[in-house]
């Protein structure tokens, strides 16, 4: 019969869980260099490449030099971050307006037009970071459960998603490196010359053989004849 957990052990237990998930929401904030890689669709602007509830994960360590066109990135509405406001958008980069400063504009997918104050002017200072990943519909967990408790699930299933995924892409690129046709026709070419090696050696030993019968025929022969003189 299992023993009942003391108020202690339960602290301890507690304690441990909670340090267990701070690592891991600090270590997924230093992997992606934003405080908040994790965002939930809250509108239908950018059907259907996203859609309502879809966690969408940001990297913010990617430089807004680097944006291109057709780029998904997160930022805040420019008219409204001037006043204060952080109004946290997601759309696509469709235009770089100039280069020195950077400014570029955005519209939704599903938006017949961009939309000033919201997708222009976009500057450095309002840029929060690239979409890298989509998780679909993962949001209504927000809706069922209080904060902090849905944000630390998202956390946990996100970043047990990023990792599987990093590990499989990094098996796939030791793979590729291992292995590439012109090692495969090296290994076949082997193959064929040990095999064509091996059936030589074959041959060499019944050769042997049948000489070692001949020098057994040759030593009867000889002791026949020693026998035949005796006689």
């Amino acid at each position: 019969m299992a023993s009942k957990k003391t108020p202690k052990s339960l602290i301890k237990d507690a304690i441990i869980i909670g340090i267990g998930i701070l690592i891991i929401w600090v270590g997924i904030q230093v992997i992606f260099g934003t405080s908040n890689p994790f965002y939930v669709v809250s509108s239908g602007s950018m059907i259907p490449e996203l859609l309502v509830y879809d966690v969408i994960v940001v990297k913010g360590n990617i430089e807004f030099e680097e944006i291109e066109k057709g780029d998904i990135i997160v930022f805040y509405a420019p008219a409204k971050y001037d006043r204060g406001i952080e109004r946290v958008i997601v759309h696509r980069v469709n235009t770089i307006l100039d280069e020195d400063p950077r400014i570029i504009q955005t519209k939704g997918d599903a938006n017949p037009r961009s939309i000033a104050g919201t997708d222009y002017p976009i500057t450095e200072k309002e840029y929060l970071g690239k979409v890298e990943y989509v998780v679909p519909q993962i949001g209504y967990i927000t809706q069922i459960l209080q904060p902090p408790i849905n944000y630390i699930i998202i956390a946990i299933i996100i970043g047990a998603m990023v990792a599987k995924q990093v590990m499989n892409s990094r098996k796939s690129v030791t793979f590729a490196d291992k292995i590439e046709p012109s090692d495969i026709a090296s290994e076949k070419t082997d193959e064929t010359s040990t095999k064509e090696q091996t059936d030589n050696d074959s041959v060499g030993s019944n050769i042997r053989i049948d000489e070692s019968f001949s020098t057994d025929d040759k030593v009867l022969d000889e002791k026949k004849s020693i026998d035949e003189e005796k006689e």
